[in-house]
């Protein structure tokens, strides 16, 4: 499974989660935190249709008000409503060019 996925890392321009089940939600969170490692500078994006995403929006806020993710990197998961809307995001993304993790003096 592994193999596969590192395959499909290395030949994609950039990742989108549809809506889905906890597979999905693996593989984006895999590759989100490879971009936050500073593993790959692609983009990685939620379809949120119909607000599928929202509560995990929700807590994903959450846990950076609690401290245990920094806004820079929550800021690496874009999130359209549109097919359209989302491409446009993805087109326009640039990693950020600090990706280390919460330090002591941020807390």
């Amino acid at each position: 499974m592994h193999e596969r996925k590192a395959l499909m890392a290395e030949l994609s321009d950039g990742f989108i989660a549809l809506p889905g089940g906890i597979g999905t939600l693996e593989e984006l969170f895999e590759v989100w935190t490879w971009a936050q490692l500073g593993s790959h500078i692609k983009p990685c994006a939620l379809l949120n249709v119909f607000g599928f995403y929202d509560r995990l929006l929700g807590f994903l806020d959450f846990v950076v008000e609690e401290a245990f993710m920094r806004p820079i990197h929550r800021n690496m998961l874009l999130v359209g409503e549109t097919p359209e809307g989302l491409l446009g995001k993805m087109e326009r993304y640039r990693a950020p060019p600090e990706t280390r993790w919460i330090r002591r003096d941020e807390r």
